[in-house]
């Protein structure tokens, strides 16, 4: 996919999934979603859910180290400070030829600007926190997380 088209995907997703509403339940059934997900294909993923500066969900799978955890801080700290997703900023920044620390004067270890966190948007509201995971490539990293979001909000009443 060419990177325009690219960037129009990342934020027609941000558009789309939004909640009506994101509290502790829903990030329980998202995190265990995608923990159930990774079971099944024994895939070694941390993931992790927010809402503001509480974590209501975290659990790694097989396969993961601590290093998983520092990317997931680093990941969320993007969405938090850009509102989109570490997937878009990521991309931005490369179609742009810049780094986090070029463009925005901020360091690359702390923010991770790779696929993986996804901002919680809940409707009217704007973000209220991160779903990541991390562990795979980063465009397989987003492409879980977007997909259980989308599951989740296909399911009656959400």
């Amino acid at each position: 996919m060419k990177d325009k088209a690219l960037l129009k995907l990342l934020l027609d997703q941000e558009r789309q999934l939004q909640f009506t509403r994101f509290d502790n339940e829903t990030a329980i059934a998202i995190g265990t979603a995608l923990i159930a997900r990774g079971r099944r294909a024994k895939l070694p993923i941390t993931v992790d859910v927010t809402r503001g500066e509480q974590q209501l969900f975290h659990m790694a799978l097989p396969g993961t180290s601590a290093d998983n955890d520092h990317w997931v801080r680093g990941k969320n700290k993007v969405v938090y400070r850009f509102g989109h997703s570490s997937f878009y900023v990521g991309t931005a920044l490369r179609v742009n030829g810049q780094t986090m620390e070029e463009k925005h004067l901020l360091s690359s270890h702390e923010y991770r600007a790779h696929g993986g966190a996804f901002p919680a948007i809940v409707k009217n509201v704007g973000v209220v926190g991160t779903i990541t995971v991390s562990g795979l490539p980063q465009e397989d990293d987003h492409r879980l997380v977007v997909e259980a979001i989308e599951k989740h909000l296909a399911k009656p009443g959400r």
